[in-house]
């Protein structure tokens, strides 16, 4: 990857994704699917200013979803959880 801000597309905010932020100092990412552990960590780190300690990574399945008679099937993605260093933060999810 070239860009660091091709790697990151969104953040996750979830039920699940909430309460990792608040426990366990963990936030979810939606990623580019050829990204690895290393240039997500660089992306996170110099967009968002924060130290990352651990990433995890995991390809996540699109659904087989029906509209009337047609079948159809959804994209496929990847997802990464950054742990942080503890005391760290990132800015936009405070509010959520």
């Amino acid at each position: 990857m070239k860009n660091i801000y091709d790697v990151l597309k969104r953040p996750i905010v979830t039920e699940k994704s909430t309460t990792q932020k608040e426990t366990a100092n963990k936030v979810s990412f939606e990623v580019d699917r050829r990204a690895n552990k290393i240039e997500i960590k660089q992306a996170v780190e110099k967009i968002f200013k924060v130290k990352v300690t651990d990433v995890h990574t995991m390809l996540v399945r699109g659904k087989v979803k029906r509209y009337k008679n047609v079948l159809g099937k959804r994209s496929d993605w990847k997802k990464a959880v950054v742990t942080l260093k503890p005391g760290e933060k990132v800015p936009f999810l405070e509010g959520a």
